[in-house]
């Protein structure tokens, strides 16, 4: 046998029952401490179903804290068990322009004669086939959307239907344009964070459906949910168990302990560091600028980055303080009201390591 595998264990001994469980995106039977919040988007889909436009919603709260898996645990359950409404997903930080949300709706109907033609060539169809039946729509991250063209055809052309608008920000929804805005007059659902019994209990359902009873020992365990309640983020305990996993096997152990957890935190701290020399240059350049003038108001950062030669508009500007802040290299705080208006807050966050927590 070969020195570089011999150690390893066998197919039948590993620490996982079920990895897939440890992926944010996995949709549990029942997703914990959400049902509130998906009972009130069911409730504006069920027009719908006798033949009446629903109401539509903007969902909101900060980065990891399940409004995705909500969304898309109504439309699993739209799309098992009921004909009467269609169910379509898109992503705007994939489909970030009128043009390409349009020609996801094709893929997802089935229209393939896309090649060469124009945006409002493909609303056409797209209105067409939507107006034979009831449809609700997510877009998830849609303040990452370059322009909002497709909402407001979609708003007006369609006759039964209802739009979900998922972002980490409510405030974006402000700003948008006011014909759009009167037409969709959404309902505001706010997913708030976590508590820690909240954070403890999916990271433990996700344990039991992940891991092989008693492979992940308490103790090791409750470092995990510590950490990830500490980022007010699931994705972190998620990762943190997955990642403790492969470092037990690594080591041919059939259980997971501190050793191997603290060993994952290390690697996810050099992640973190790595994460900042990752970032494309010019949003580097904005978080340097963030760096030397922390807690200014986004609009002085803007001139401030003009004024060295920045390049980019505003629009784009704001969406790198959005990536930024989602990376957690960044913090914004939003202020209402005042002599000057509802302004943002920009402050420069030093990437600390998980293990000072």
């Amino acid at each position: 046998m070969g020195e570089l595998f011999k150690n390893m264990l066998g197919a039948d001994e590993s620490v996982f029952k079920n990895i897939v469980a440890l992926d944010f995106s996995f949709q549990p039977k029942l997703i914990k401490y959400r049902e509130k919040e998906q009972f009130a988007i069911a409730n504006c889909i069920k027009p719908l179903f006798i033949q009446q436009s629903g109401r539509h919603v903007l969902v909101y709260g900060k980065p990891g804290i399940g409004k995705t898996v909500a969304v898309k645990h109504v439309f699993k359950e739209l799309d098992e068990d009921y004909d009467e409404v269609v169910p379509i997903y898109i992503n705007c930080w994939t489909h970030n322009t009128s043009h390409k949300v349009a020609q996801e709706l094709c893929d997802q109907i089935g229209y393939k004669f896309i090649q060469n033609k124009k945006t409002p060539e493909l609303f056409k169809e797209i209105v067409a086939r939507f107006n034979k039946t009831s449809v609700v729509i997510a877009f998830d991250e849609v303040d990452k959307a370059e322009d909002f063209d497709f909402l407001y055809t979609l708003l007006e052309e369609v006759y039964r239907k209802s739009i979900i608008l998922i972002s980490n920000y409510r405030e974006w929804f402000i700003n948008l344009d006011e014909r759009i805005k009167s037409r969709l007059n959404p309902e505001q659902l706010n997913f708030k964070e976590y508590t820690f019994n909240e954070t403890r209990g999916i990271l433990d359902q996700r344990r039991s459906l992940a891991f092989y009873t008693d492979v992940m020992a308490d103790d090791a365990f409750n470092i995990i949910v510590d950490h990830s309640y500490q980022h007010k983020d699931i994705r972190t305990g998620l990762h943190l168990m997955k990642e403790s996993g492969f470092i037990a096997e690594d080591q041919s152990n059939r259980n997971v302990f501190i050793a191997q957890v603290k060993k994952a935190l290390e690697k996810l701290s050099e992640l973190n560091v790595k994460d900042t020399a990752d970032l494309e240059e010019d949003a580097s350049f904005i978080l340097n600028i963030i760096k030397m003038n922390s807690g200014k108001r986004i609009g002085d950062l803007f001139k401030i980055y003009q004024e060295n030669a920045g390049k980019s508009s505003y629009r784009t500007f704001s969406r790198r303080i959005n990536r930024l802040a989602e990376g957690k290299f960044i913090s914004v705080k939003k202020i209402a009201g005042g002599a000057e208006g509802s302004t943002t807050l920009i402050s420069y966050q030093s990437v600390k390591k998980l293990t000072e927590f």
